[in-house]
């Protein structure tokens, strides 16, 4: 009996291990997020003049990518919860910008939903509802940003924000 519950017990944590391990192995994506700011109150503003949340994406290919078909979100229980309009694109070792505000109203990029500044999850997931990139962040410090460095590629760390420029 102590026997089986060691083996279960075992078990227990073999399997929590291995589903806690899924985002480790997301698929392989050219496109990533690369940067994202949810306390901006002095670095930049939208085409309309506000300092809103942003999410920077680069492309880490030679060729331009589309977007259109793909999701972010900051809910695993909506992985559709935006989508990039079709025909958006990011130019080959580019960037693009998204205004996290929830004002869809706007010209450009916007979001409906905007970056915690307590931190939290933001997914970027490909046409077949598949988790491509994905960033757990922590609570936010005002006029840093949390950023891939080296660009594309590293891990996240806290800098002063690169809009739409290298990370490194």
């Amino acid at each position: 009996m102590f026997r089986n519950k060691i083996l279960l017990t075992l078990a227990a944590f073999f399997v929590l291990q291995t589903s806690c391990e899924k985002y480790k192995n997301l698929p392989e994506s050219n496109v990533v997020i690369n940067e994202l700011m949810a306390v901006n109150s002095t670095i930049v503003t939208d085409q309309n003049g506000e300092y809103d949340d942003w999410i920077e994406m680069f492309n880490k290919s030679s060729l331009t990518m589309d977007l259109s078909g793909y999701y972010l979100t900051d809910s695993k229980r909506n992985l559709v919860k935006w989508q990039f309009p079709a025909g958006t694109t990011v130019p080959s070792n580019g960037y693009l910008i998204i205004w996290a505000d929830s004002d869809t109203t706007q010209n450009g990029l916007h979001s409906n939903f905007k970056l915690s500044s307590g931190g939290e999850r933001l997914l970027f997931v490909n046409p077949e509802k598949l988790i491509i990139d994905e960033v757990d962040y922590p609570a936010q410090t005002q006029e840093l940003s949390y950023s891939r460095n080296p660009n594309g590629t590293g891990s996240f760390i806290w800098q002063s924000a690169t809009f739409s420029t290298k990370n490194d």
